[in-house]
C-alpha cells in the first residue's frame, strides 16, 4: 500500500524543496531514492538523522531506500558549508565506517525483509574506480559547463568567502562525481529521485541535469530544512562536541539526556522530525504538554522514542533510571542497577578520592569520609556538625556519626556516594 510520502513530510516539517512533478511521481508507484553519508567516521551523529528520516519515511511509503556511502566522495570533501578542506581517508578505513555507518541505518532501515523495497547500501568507491580521469572528463565533464557549476551557491561561498584560501579543483570536481553518482544510480538500480539537506540542492540537481543530458531522462530532487535550535546555537552539538550514534562515543544516558534538555519549542519541532509517533498522538502530546509544561512530557517522549531507535529498550531503561538517580528521590538500590560506565557518566566532574579497598572493607568512620581520608569537607569539625545537622547522606540515604563506610555501601564493587545537603557530591573509589 503506498503512502503519500510528500504529504507525510510536510506535515512533520521535513519538506524545504521539490522539483515539480516529485509528488506525483512518487505516488505513481514504487519508486527507489537515494541519500549519500559521509564515511569520514564509523559512527554518524545526529545531525545525519534527518537524512535517515527521509529514507525510513520513504520506506514506509513503500518506496525502495538506497544509502550511499561516500567512498569515492570521502576520498575529495564537499564544499558545501565547509570553508575548509577535509582529510582524506585510505580505501580500507572508508570499508570499515562503510560497514559501522550499516550497522547504524538498520536501526532505521530494513536491509534483509525479502521485499522489494528492501533497503540497499552502496559505495560510490565501487564504480569510481574503474573509471580513469580521462574517461570522466570526456564522457561526464562534456556534459556540465562551468558556468552551470560556477553557479552553485556551495561553490561562489568558498570562492568569494572572507577568510578562506579558495577551492582546490578537486573540491570543485566534487558537484561532478556526486551528479555521477546519480545518474550511475539512474541507470544501474532505476533510482529517479535523489534527497538531502536544503545546502544539497545544488549538488542534487547536478546529478539531475546529468540524468537528462546524458541519459535522456527524468530525475527528480526532493530536499528538507537545515535543522537549527530555537536559540540559534547548532543542532547536534553539545559542549563535548557531536553527539554520535555509537554508544561507545556517546553514552545511551548522554544521548538521552540530549533530548531531555531539549527547550520546549524545540521538543515540539523534534518529535515531529526524530520520532515515527503518528499525527494524532503527536498532537495530543502537544496539548498534554501545553497544560503541563513543568512536567516536561515533551521532552521524556522525544528522548525515549529517539533512544529506543538508536540503541535499544535495555539502554534506554539504563538511561532513565540514571537520570532518575540524579534528579529524583533514589535510593541505593536504583545506583546499582546503573552498569559502572553510566554511573561514570552520571557523576561526571564530581570530585573524587581513592581509598584503598582493604579500608573500606575494616569499616570506614564518617569523619575520616567526609574530612580526613577525602577532604570533602574542610574539617573534622564541619563533618560533626553536617553529621548532627542530618545533612549527610551515604548513597543517598541519611546517616549519623556513628554509621561506617564498608564493601557493602560499593556500587558497582567500587564507588560510594557521599552527599551534604541537596547539592554537594562527593564520590569515593575504592583502590
Amino acid at each position: 500500500m503506498m503512502k503519500n510520502l510528500v504529504e507525510e513530510l510536510r506535515w512533520r516539517g521535513m519538506l524545504h524543496d521539490t522539483m515539480p512533478g516529485t509528488e506525483e511521481h512518487l505516488n505513481e508507484k514504487m519508486r527507489s531514492a537515494y541519500v549519500g553519508f559521509d564515511p569520514t567516521a564509523d559512527s554518524l551523529h545526529i545531525g545525519n538523522l534527518v537524512p535517515i528520516m527521509l529514507l525510513a519515511h520513504l520506506q514506509r511509503a513503500g518506496h525502495r531506500p538506497i544509502a550511499l556511502v561516500g567512498g569515492a566522495t570521502g576520498m575529495i570533501g564537499d564544499p558545501s558549508g565547509k570553508s575548509s578542506e577535509r582529510n582524506l581517508l585510505d580505501e580500507e578505513t572508508l570499508r570499515h565506517n562503510q560497514q559501522c555507518v550499516k550497522e547504524q541505518l538498520s536501526q532505521f532501515l530494513d536491509f534483509k525483509s525479502g521485499k522489494e523495497n528492501d533497503a540497499l547500501m552502496v559505495n560510490n568507491y565501487d564504480w569510481m574506480k574503474e573509471i580513469s580521469f580521462l574517461e570522466f572528463i570526456r564522457d561526464v565533464g562534456k556534459h556540465i559547463t562551468v558556468n552551470y557549476m560556477m553557479a552553485k551557491d556551495s561553490v561562489k561561498n568558498r570562492i568569494s568567502g572572507e577568510g578562506t584560501d579558495g577551492m582546490s579543483f578537486t573540491e570543485f570536481t566534487y558537484q561532478l562525481v556526486q551528479g555521477y553518482d546519480f545518474y550511475h544510480l539512474f541507470e544501474e538500480k532505476d533510482c529517479t529521485l535523489q534527497m538531502g539537506g536544503s545546502d544539497q540542492w545544488g549538488n542534487i540537481t547536478t546529478g539531475t541535469e546529468l540524468v537528462r543530458r546524458k541519459a535522456g531522462g527524468k530525475a527528480y530532487a526532493l530536499t528538507c530544512p537545515l535543522i537549527t535550535k530555537s536559540d540559534g546555537s547548532k543542532f547536534g552539538k553539545s559542549e563535548g562536541g557531536n553527539i554520535w550514534l555509537d554508544p561507545k562515543r556517546t553514552s545511551p544516558y548522554k544521548f538521552y539526556q540530549y533530548w531531555l534538555n531539549t527547550s520546549d519549542e524545540d521538543a515540539e519541532k523534534y518529535i515531529k522530525i526524530f520520532t515515527f509517533l503518528g499525527k494524532d498522538e503527536i498532537e495530543s502530546l502537544v496539548e498534554e504538554h501545553k497544560e503541563a509544561p513543568h512536567k516536561r512530557i515533551l521532552q521524556k517522549k522525544l528522548a525515549e522514542e529517539v533512544t529506543l531507535t538508536v540503541h535499544n529498550q535495555e539502554e534506554l531503561e539504563n538511561a532513565v533510571t540514571a537520570s532518575e538517580v540524579l534528579f529524583g528521590k533514589s535510593t541505593a538500590e536504583d545506583f546499582k542497577k546503573l552498569n559502572e560506565a553510566t554511573f561514570l557518566d552520571v557523576f561526571e566532574g564530581v570530585p573524587q578520592a581513592d581509598i584503598p579497598l582493604a579500608e573500606i572493607e575494616e569499616g570506614l568512620d564518617m569523619i575520616g569520609a567526609l574530612s580526613a581520608k577525602t577532604g570533602f569537607l574542610n574539617s573534622n569539625g564541619e563533618a560533626r556538625r553536617a553529621l548532627k545537622e542530618n545533612s549527610v547522606s551515604v548513597n543517598k540515604e541519611k546517616v549519623k556519626e556513628d554509621y561506617s563506610i564498608t564493601s557493602k555501601d560499593l556500587i558497582n564493587g567500587k564507588y560510594v556516594i557521599l552527599n551534604k545537603g541537596k547539592k554537594n557530591t562527593y564520590i569515593i573509589r575504592a583502590v
